[in-house]
This record gives C-alpha cells, structure tokens and sequence, in this order.
C-alpha cells in the first residue's frame, strides 16, 4: 500500500524492511509476490548464456527458499555475526534492533555453511574479500574449462 511509498511514488526500501522483518506473514507475502518474478528473470538470463558460460546468482535467501538444489556449486560468502551485525548498522545505517531483527529472519550462519560447497572468509578487509573472489573465480572458470567438451 501507499504506507511503503516514499515522496515521490518511489519504493521506500527502508519501510518495507521494517515491515516485512518485523511480520514473518508479510514477509511470506512479499516473497510470494517477487520470488517468481526473479525466478522468471533469472531463467531468461541463464537460456541467454552462451554454452559453456559460468553464470553467478547472488541469492541472499538462498537456504531459506530452499533452492540451493537448483545450482552446481554454492558459494557462501560468511562472516561472524557480530562483524555481520556492525556492517548492518554501520555501512547499512540500520539500527543495532533492525540489524538483529533481519538477522533472526534469515539462515542461522550454521545453516548457510552447512549448504555450502566453498566458503569464502569475509570477516576482515574488502581488500582481502577482493583477493579471496578473484582466487575463487580463476578456480570456477578453470573448472567449467576443464569440463567445457569444445
């Protein structure tokens, strides 16, 4: 409704947040609503690749949805909660309950390691998260090379 309309007509992302962390309900009937949409997109987007291509989805509910089944390789990029939860407030501008509110909704950190093939550490400096994803890629594009039959 007009409730999560910011001046102007925009979507007023921090609002919803707000609603749909707070309401597990809403939450669901927001899912219902964009979860197929993004699916939809992501299948044109996949049947566009040409053959052999490595194709990345950031997925940020991916162990909630369940779908961690549809991909070959799931990657999980982890930090400790509490370095999580100081990013939430400090780069997000959320408040230390918004931040922990969101947390509680998604996957326990357990859970989205346990749904892992690769981990990629992301509990220190962007640098070294820089370092760590180009490692990882020069190892997933060697891998669909290898695979690749052409």
């Amino acid at each position: 409704g007009t409730d999560v309309l910011a001046a102007g007509g925009s979507l007023d992302r921090p609002q919803v947040r707000r609603l749909v962390f707070a309401d597990d309900d809403a939450r669901r009937r927001l899912e219902a609503i964009v979860h197929p949409q993004v699916r939809a997109r992501r299948a044109e987007l996949v049947a566009a690749a040409p053959p052999g291509a490595v194709v990345v989805d950031d997925v940020p509910l991916l162990v909630e949805s369940g779908l961690q089944g549809d991909y070959d390789v799931v990657v999980v990029v982890d930090a400790p909660d509490a370095v999580r939860l100081d990013r939430l407030v400090r780069l997000r501008g959320m408040s230390r309950d918004d931040a922990r509110a969101r947390m509680a909704a998604q996957a326990t950190r357990a859970e989205r390691l346990a749904a892992a093939d690769l981990v990629v550490d992301n509990g220190g400096a962007l640098a070294d998260l820089d370092r760590r994803v180009a490692d990882l890629w020069a190892e997933l594009t060697a891998r669909e090379s290898a695979n690749d039959p052409s």
